[in-house]
């Protein structure tokens, strides 16, 4: 029975919240990896795009209300999926796992201006018409 225990405390301290958060810090720190490698160049280290490259090709800033309202969690998650058409915004299909992509676009989200007035599932906004 004595041996039971630590065992016992080893899966309930795995299962805890701070476990979790422990979790949640790597994940974080991770996808914040793959941002800083792939997308920082062109969309800078900020989502604000004044960067060499953002500037050159007059990439939107991720940091811009207007531009996160006019952008749902889909129509991001395709453009880091499969590139976007006459830009220099490349396919990572393949070369990202779908958990990273979809890990990105959280990430992207972050960079809205309001993100810490909003609650959790306002970062999800309904696809605008073009």
């Amino acid at each position: 029975m004595v041996r039971r225990i630590p065992s016992i405390l080893a899966a309930a301290l795995l299962a805890s919240p701070l476990a979790a958060g422990a979790a949640d810090k790597a994940a974080a720190s991770d996808v914040e990896q793959v941002y800083l490698k792939k997308c920082k160049n062109c969309h800078g280290a900020d989502g604000k795009a004044e960067t060499k490259m953002g500037k050159k090709h007059e990439i939107d800033s991720f940091a811009d209300a207007a531009w996160q309202g006019r952008h749902a969690d889909d129509e991001i998650r395709d453009a880091i999926t499969n590139g976007v058409p006459d830009t220099k915004m490349k396919a990572y299909k393949g070369k990202l796992t779908p958990e990273q992509i979809d890990a990105l676009v959280g990430y992207v989200r972050g960079f809205h201006p309001d993100k810490a007035a909003q609650p959790a599932k306002a970062a999800t906004p309904a696809p605008v018409a073009k």
